[in-house]
């Protein structure tokens, strides 16, 4: 789908979008988001990015590691999201964190500036995934690591058919229900997430982009992964 329209879309759902993802995911989202922290080796004194930050939940989950040598910028190009996500931060109070409207493909930060460039349920959104790691790559500091949360497709046969029933006929129902999407933003869920890489291969597309110790982790029946891969020191 074209760049102006994913960006229609979430502008259209943003008020839902937290609403939703915790109905759909059965709450299980914030426990994906904190492993994801987790996994990233996150420091106190950190800098981290987090792109396609939508509302700022994987954002703020990473600001609660943060001291206040450390920073958490969360970017996205779409205006609205980064509204609700700014409310947030005037409840939240977090002195090291804020939000600014951003391409992942074309970040306005200089190179080799952060500990960790993270993206949480983003990344398949993007027109060009290798261009995108290779910008979250650039802006990353050498040793630094690229954190990518996304869905996936179970490998398990018996689980998989389930699944796919909910993900494809449950899941876009009640969210264009409830969210009012004149523009199946639900439907556009599971044909993305079909349409992306397996784990295996985004794995290699890491690797492509420069990216050594590449490892992946699958949760919650193997529905979403979280891949972690670090920036060499000799990077060209």
């Amino acid at each position: 789908m074209q760049a102006h329209r994913i960006k229609n879309l979430f502008s259209a759902i943003a008020r839902y979008y937290d609403f939703l993802n915790a109905l759909l995911s059965l709450k299980r989202d914030k426990m994906w988001r904190r492993e994801t922290v987790n996994v990233s080796d996150v420091e106190p004194m950190s800098k981290v990015l987090d792109v396609c930050t939508g509302t700022g939940e994987l954002a703020l989950a990473y600001a609660d590691k943060i001291a206040a040598e450390g920073f958490v910028i969360g970017s996205d190009f779409c205006f609205e999201m980064l509204v609700i996500g700014n409310q947030k931060l005037q409840k939240d109070s977090s002195s090291n964190t804020s939000f600014l409207a951003a391409d992942t493909l074309n970040l306005p930060f200089l190179d080799d500036t952060f500990d960790v460039v993270s993206v949480g349920f983003g990344i398949r959104n993007v027109s060009d995934l290798e261009l995108g790691i290779r910008e979250m790559t650039r802006v990353a500091a050498p040793g630094g690591r690229i954190v990518i949360l996304e869905f996936t497709q179970p490998v398990n046969p018996l689980f998989r058919g389930l699944y796919y029933f909910y993900f494809t006929k449950i899941l876009p129902f009640i969210g264009n229900l409830i969210s009012r999407s004149k523009d199946d933003a639900y439907g556009y869920l599971p044909r993305s997430v079909m349409k992306f890489p397996n784990c295996d291969a985004l794995k290699q597309v890491m690797e492509q982009c420069g990216l050594t110790d590449v490892r992946f982790y699958r949760k919650t029946f193997g529905i979403v992964a979280i891949h972690v891969g670090k920036k060499p020191r000799n990077i060209a």
